[in-house]
């Protein structure tokens, strides 16, 4: 069994509302989200790919969104200004600009999604 080199393999984002929150993370990223329901939960996923870090929207009894909660920082490409660009038009609110991290480590940005929760982006350009 190989393990990964990567400190989270899976992460899920807790929405109420699941048209809307596919509708904004279709928008701020700039590609279709597959929809899967598991279980009594429906899944939205933001990326399946087994090279990378998975993870997906997620509606179902006992998730709830939050701006208190974990922090996840999705891939802002090379740049994350276009993505956080298209988060107020999407339906969110941005609620840390673009800011250099320095000592080369890249920028990163916040926002608040359509159901309440603070998302992060990173990016190295």
């Amino acid at each position: 069994m190989s393990t990964s080199p990567h400190a989270i393999n899976w992460f899920e984002i807790p929405v109420a509302d699941f048209a809307r929150a596919k509708a904004f993370y279709e928008t701020v990223l700039g590609r279709g989200i597959e929809t899967m329901t598991m279980g009594p939960s429906t899944m939205g996923f933001l990326s399946m790919s087994p090279d990378s870090v998975g993870g997906a929207i997620v509606q179902g009894e006992g998730v709830a969104p939050s701006r208190t909660g974990t922090l996840v920082y999705l891939n802002g490409g090379e740049d994350l200004a276009p993505m956080l660009a298209r988060v107020e038009g999407a339906g969110g609110s941005v609620a840390v600009p673009k800011t250099d991290i320095g000592s080369g480590f890249g920028f990163f940005a916040h926002f608040i999604d359509t159901e309440g929760n603070k998302v992060g982006l990173h990016s190295m350009g």
